[in-house]
């Protein structure tokens, strides 16, 4: 099948990759030229796990960045993949999807076939059929019976996201008629997964209602991790107990500096706003943003309990990225941990695996270094802020810091004279 992806970022590139990888013909939108032509040389524009592997396989062959619509005529089904950041009120910017479905609309006017659009971005319910199918179909000139609306959300876990696509728990097809959804099922053809069939709306909120629920358990959890604490009991055992129940799962029960990444906290915000349009008073899921805000800030009590003013003390922060396998640093908790030190004085020496440049973008005046024992050296303090694999590996590193104090944002050291957040 011809299919054309609307936007290279995260969601539009692992989607169209992994679309090009299941044999279909796959034409990527990306206004921005260089970026297309980087994917078009198999070089990611973003670190991600098997990705450019695939890339590496399919670029120029089936599937082909371009920086315009115009192949959206060649194509039998599009996909909008823009962005959906949150906005200064706490809503979603809807203004990428606005001016994809104007371009969309434009490109079909003179398409004499039956054509999909499906909406994969993460939007706010009542989003396609308020604004998507009206701005199409106005642009195109055309009736609704030659253009087939849809809704299909996308459930990609940044660093396992080719693997969450190609190995999907569920696939969700929300649309206005069967016919297309009946041709998004045929796209998705070879994945191994219980597809569910539902209206536009419902699938929109799944979308949000999921990320609310899996934001709402690591809330939970790191409350009870607070209240385990003052009581000396160990929060890991106590939900590895809970999470054995069939009915909770030991999924996102892990307690420590809370959530980021680009989805749980805009996702959630813009779910807070929903609600209070309708008239509701979201009382659970303002609680869930309220301890994620101050969760990590925790760690900086904890902090001066064991050295007491911060002022020009030496911290170095290991771990930047918002989670492991990844370079993304969008609401990492590591942020806000780093200009709360910084606000009292302290010198912050860095390092990531993989995302010193993208917090350098952000926080340009702390020092990053090259490897976590040249971040440790001759440190007060270290904070360890994201689970990276080679920071369980850590011991003989820590001998490097002037002295041996420990905090963990995230359970991963094995070493001894650690302390947790909230353990």
């Amino acid at each position: 099948m011809k299919i054309s992806v609307v936007g290279g970022g995260y969601v539009g590139l692992v989607s169209s990759v992994c679309f090009a990888e299941l044999g279909h013909t796959v034409n990527l939108i990306e206004i921005d030229a260089d970026k297309a032509e980087s994917i078009n040389s198999a070089k990611s524009p973003i670190y991600e796990i098997g990705l450019e592997d695939l890339l590496l396989v399919h670029a120029r062959r089936n599937l082909h960045a371009c920086d315009n619509y115009d192949g959206i005529q060649d194509s039998d089904i599009s996909f909008i993949c823009v962005g959906t950041p949150q906005g200064d009120d706490g809503c979603a910017d809807l203004s990428m999807i606005a001016s994809a479905s104007r371009s969309i609309g434009s490109a079909l006017g003179d398409h004499d076939r039956y054509h999909v659009v499906v909406v994969k971005s993460t939007v706010p319910p009542g989003t396609t059929e308020s604004l998507v199918i009206p701005s199409i179909l106005k642009h195109s000139g055309k009736k609704s019976e030659s253009i087939g609306f849809a809704m299909s959300p996308e459930f990609l876990r940044e660093g396992t996201a080719v693997k969450d696509f190609m190995n999907p728990d569920r696939i969700v097809i929300g649309s206005r008629d069967n016919g297309a959804g009946d041709l998004i099922e045929a796209v998705y053809k070879g994945l191994d997964a219980p597809v569910i069939r539902t209206s536009i709306v419902s699938a929109e909120m799944i979308k949000y209602a999921s990320n609310s629920f899996l934001a709402a358990k690591i809330s939970f959890s790191n409350e009870m991790g607070n209240i385990c604490k003052k009581m000396g009991i160990d929060v890991y055992d106590v939900m590895k107990g809970v999470g054995m129940d069939y009915r909770i799962s030991p999924h996102f029960l892990n307690a420590g500096a809370g959530f980021g990444g680009s989805c749980f906290s805009k996702d959630v915000t813009a779910l807070i706003h929903l609600a209070e349009n309708l008239g509701e008073d979201p009382v659970l899921l303002r609680s869930v943003m309220e301890i994620n805000d101050r969760q990590p800030l925790r760690i900086i009590k904890l902090l001066e309990a064991r050295i007491g003013d911060l002022q020009a003390r030496k911290i170095a922060v290991l771990g930047l990225a918002f989670k492991n396998n990844t370079d993304d640093v969008r609401e990492s908790r590591a942020i806000s941990v780093i200009s709360e030190l910084k606000s009292r004085g302290a010198v912050v020496v860095a390092y990531d695996p993989r995302a010193n440049s993208s917090m350098q973008r952000l926080l340009p005046d702390i020092e990053y270094c090259r490897s976590a024992a040249e971040a440790l050296t001759s440190a007060d303090a270290c904070l360890v802020m994201t689970e990276w694999p080679e920071f369980r590996e850590l011991d003989r590193e820590f001998e490097l810091m002037k002295s041996r104090v420990i905090i963990e944002g995230r359970r991963i050291l094995s070493c001894r004279d650690v302390e947790g957040i909230c353990w």
